[in-house]
C-alpha cells in the first residue's frame, strides 16, 4: 500500500446505521435488456470498444434444501451504458463468451469465483483479464469487503440490495430489478477505478 486510507471513513466499523447515513445512489446510464440475437450483436459490439466494464449475474434464489438454479442475468456495464443479458432466454453465446475471454477487456466483478463457476456449467470458457474488487480491498486492509460496505467507504454513498432476492427469471424484469443489477455491475468499475490509486 503506498498511499495513506485514512480518508476512508471507519473501515473496520461501518455497521448499518452507519450506511444509512450516506446518500442512495444507482446507476446514472442508459439500460439495455438483451433478450434476443440482434440485440446480442449490438451490445456485444459496444462492449468490445471497452476497455474497463463492471461485471455481475443474478440467480433466481431458490429457498428449498438441494434445489438450485442457474445463471439468470449476466450484467456488463461502463459509465455510461449497462447490457443486461437474460442468458435464459438467449443461452449463452458465442459472442459474449468471447468478450469473457478477451484479454484486452478488463472485467472488475465482486467474489467473481461463483460467478464464473457457475456461468461455466452453461458452456464451458477460459475467463481472461478479470479482476475481483475484494481482493484489492483486502490487500489495501479494508476488512468490510462487500458492495454494501464497499460504496459508502469508498465511494461515498450506498446502493440499495432490495432485489437481491427477487425472481431474475420472472418474463419481464422490474424497473427496480433492472436498476438493481446495472448498478451492482456499475459500482464494481466505480471502485476499481477509486482504488486502484492505492494499489
Amino acid at each position: 500500500m503506498n498511499k495513506e486510507l485514512s480518508h476512508f471513513p471507519t473501515i473496520t466499523n461501518l455497521y448499518e446505521e452507519n450506511i444509512q447515513d450516506y446518500p442512495s445512489q444507482s446507476f446514472p446510464g442508459t439500460i439495455h435488456i438483451v433478450d434476443s440475437e440482434n440485440k446480442i450483436k449490438a451490445a456485444c459490439e459496444y462492449l468490445t470498444q471497452c476497455e474497463l466494464i463492471g461485471f455481475d449475474t443474478e440467480t433466481k434464489p431458490s429457498f428449498k434444501k438441494g434445489i438450485s438454479h442457474s445463471i439468470s442475468l449476466l450484467q456488463l456495464s461502463d459509465d455510461k451504458h449497462a447490457f443486461l443479458f437474460r442468458l435464459q432466454k438467449t443461452g449463452f453465446p458465442s459472442e459474449l463468451i468471447s468478450l469473457l475471454k478477451s484479454k484486452d477487456i478488463l472485467k472488475i466483478g465482486a467474489a467473481i469465483h461463483d460467478d464464473i463457476k457457475y456461468l461455466k456449467k452453461i458452456r464451458r470458457f477460459t475467463p481472461e483479464n478479470f479482476i475481483d474488487i475484494q481482493t484489492i480491498a483486502k490487500d489495501l486492509s479494508i476488512e468490510q469487503v462487500g458492495l454494501k460496505n464497499l460504496c459508502p467507504m469508498v465511494l461515498g454513498f450506498r446502493i440499495s440490495k432490495r432485489q437481491q432476492l427477487s425472481n431474475w427469471e420472472q418474463a419481464e424484469l422490474t424497473e427496480s430489478q433492472q436498476m438493481y443489477a446495472a448498478t451492482d455491475a456499475w459500482v464494481c468499475q466505480q471502485l476499481y477505478l477509486q482504488l486502484k490509486q492505492y494499489l
